[in-house]
C-alpha cells in the first residue's frame, strides 16, 4: 500500500505495559490483562524490524519520527536502540531522516545511555513532578521507595551530555496546589521545555481516583504559572500549552492532540505489534490490526480510525460549541469527556471548568503576542510592555499619603481604606 498523505506517529512501546516504576496514578500498568499469562513484555527483534520497515513505508517523508514509549523504554537496554538505528539505516531512502525520541521515568539512565542519546540526537522526555516532597508522592518503584534522586541525577547527566531534555510534569491532587513552587524548581534545574499532563484516572466503578487533579485546582495551576511566565520566561522557557495557545491565536492549528479540533494521528503500537487507536484507548474495542499483517498507512487512514478521529469535533455538547474559548479548546481529550454539561447534555471534558478559566486568562496575552509576532516583534517583548504597564498602575499608589484620598476611587481616605491590604507587585 502507498504511503499516507498526512504524517503521523505511533507510540512504539517495546516493553509492553511493563515498567521499573510503580507510579500511583498510571494508567497503563493495567494493560497486561490484555495479554495470556507469563506473556513476555519484550519486542522481538522480528518485530522490531517489521515495525522500523512499516513505518518508513507508510510515512510521506522525508522526516520520519519514531516515539518509543512505555511502560519503561529503557527496559529494553542499548542494544535494542542501537540495532533500531541500525534498521533505520538500512530502511530509509535517500535524502530521509530519522528522527527518534524516548520518553522515560529516567531512573536507568547512566553515562553510557545518555552518550549515545546525545549522539544519536535522540530528543529525551523525561517525567518529574516537582520537588522531591511533591514527586515521591506518587512515583516510587516497585519496593515503595522514592526515585525523586535517581531521576534529577538524570537530569543532570543528560545535561552533561549536552541532551537538552523534555520535562513532562503530570498534574495531581499532590503537587498542583503549590504552582509556583513547582515551576521555579523546574527553572533551577535548568528545564527549558515543560509540558503539564493533567491526571486524570477513573477506577472501576466511574469515581475519579484520590490521585487525579481537580478542575478547579488544574485551572489555578495553569494561570499562576502563566503569569510568573509572561512576565519572566517568554522565550527563555517553553511551556507546551502557553505556545500552543499561542500557535492557535497566530491562525495556526493546534499541533497538540487535545487542543486540536480532531485526532486519531497517533497510534499506539504494543511490543507484539499490535495497533490501537491511541495511547489513551489500548483496548480490544479500539484494536486497528497488527504491523506483522496490516500496513500502517492502511491502519491510520482506515474508516475506523479515521471515525475515532472524528468524533472528536462530532461528539461536542452544545454547551462547548457556544464556548468563547472553543478554538482554543475544542473539547480537549475525548477519555476526560464523561460528565454533563449544565443543561444535561452528555459529553463534557471533565476538566472544562479549569481549562475555560485558563483559556479566558490567556487570551489578552496570547493576542497580544500573536499582535507582536505579525509587526516582526519577539514574543518576549510583552515581558517589557506588562513591566511599563504595571508599574504606571502602582505609581499612584507608591505615592499615596495615609491621608490622601485611596487610589481605588473610594472617595475615603488612604488610610481608613486600602492601606495594609494593597501591596505593589
Amino acid at each position: 500500500m502507498p504511503p499516507t498523505d498526512t504524517p503521523f506517529l505511533v507510540m512504539a512501546k517495546p516493553s509492553g505495559p511493563v515498567c521499573n516504576l510503580d507510579c500511583r496514578y498510571c494508567y497503563y500498568l493495567g494493560k497486561t490483562h490484555l495479554f495470556p499469562a507469563g506473556e513476555h513484555f519484550r519486542m522481538s527483534d522480528e518485530m522490531l524490524e517489521t515495525y522500523v520497515r512499516s513505518f518508513i513505508e507508510a510515512s510521506p517523508g522525508p522526516y520520519v519520527h519514531f516515539v518509543w514509549h512505555g511502560g519503561e523504554p529503557t527496559l529494553l537496554g542499548l542494544e535494542f536502540y542501537r540495532n533500531a538505528l541500525r534498521l533505520q539505516e538500512r530502511y530509509l531512502p535517500a535524502r530521509w531522516t530519522c528522527i527518534n525520541n524516548l520518553q522515560t521515568n529516567g531512573v536507568l539512565l547512566d553515562d553510557e545511555w545518555c552518550s549515545f542519546l546525545a549522539e544519536h540526537q535522540f530528543h529525551v522526555g523525561i517525567s518529574i513532578d516537582g520537588p522531591a516532597r511533591l514527586h515521591d508522592a506518587c512515583r516510587v518503584d516497585k519496593a515503595e521507595r522514592p526515585t525523586h534522586h535517581q531521576v534529577t541525577h538524570a537530569l543532570r547527566t543528560l545535561q552533561r551530555h549536552g541532551v537538552a531534555a523534555d520535562v513532562l510534569c503530570t498534574l495531581t491532587a499532590v503537587n498542583a496546589p503549590p504552582p509556583t513552587e513547582v515551576y521555579r524548581f523546574f527553572l533551577d534545574q535548568g528545564v527549558r521545555w515543560l509540558q503539564f499532563l493533567p491526571v486524570v484516572r477513573r477506577e472501576v466503578d466511574g469515581s475519579i481516583s484520590e490521585w487525579s487533579v481537580t478542575p478547579e485546582a488544574m485551572g489555578t495551576f495553569l494561570c499562576t504559572v502563566f503569569d510568573e511566565w509572561v512576565r519572566h520566561d517568554v522565550g527563555r522557557i517553553a511551556v507546551q500549552v502557553f505556545e500552543e495557545c499561542i500557535r492557535v491565536r497566530t491562525g495556526e492549528p493546534a499541533s497538540l492532540c487535545i487542543m486540536a479540533e480532531t485526532c486519531g494521528r497517533a497510534l499506539a503500537m504494543e511490543h507484539d505489534g499490535s495497533v490501537y487507536a491511541c495511547d489513551h484507548f489500548v483496548d480490544p474495542e479500539h484494536r486497528l490490526g497488527n504491523v506483522a499483517a496490516d500496513s500502517l498507512a492502511a491502519l491510520v487512514d482506515a474508516r475506523q480510525q479515521v471515525a475515532f478521529g472524528d468524533a472528536k469535533r462530532a461528539g461536542l455538547p452544545g454547551y462547548c460549541r457556544d464556548c468563547p474559548v472553543l478554538t482554543v479548546c475544542n473539547g480537549g481529550c475525548p477519555k476526560d469527556r464523561f460528565v454533563s454539561a449544565p443543561d444535561g447534555e452528555a459529553g463534557l471534558n471533565y476538566l472544562c471548568p479549569g481549562f475555560r478559566r485558563f483559556y479566558t486568562h490567556v487570551a489578552p496575552y496570547t493576542e497580544r503576542i500573536a499582535a507582536l509576532s505579525r509587526r516582526g516583534a519577539h514574543a518576549s517583548a510583552i515581558m517589557a510592555e506588562l513591566k511599563l504597564k504595571e508599574a504606571d498602575a502602582e505609581e499612584p499608589w507608591r505615592r499615596a499619603s495615609r491621608n490622601d484620598a485611596c487610589p481605588c476611587g473610594s472617595g475615603r481616605k488612604y488610610k481608613h481604606c486600602c492601606l495594609g491590604a494593597h501591596r505593589p507587585r
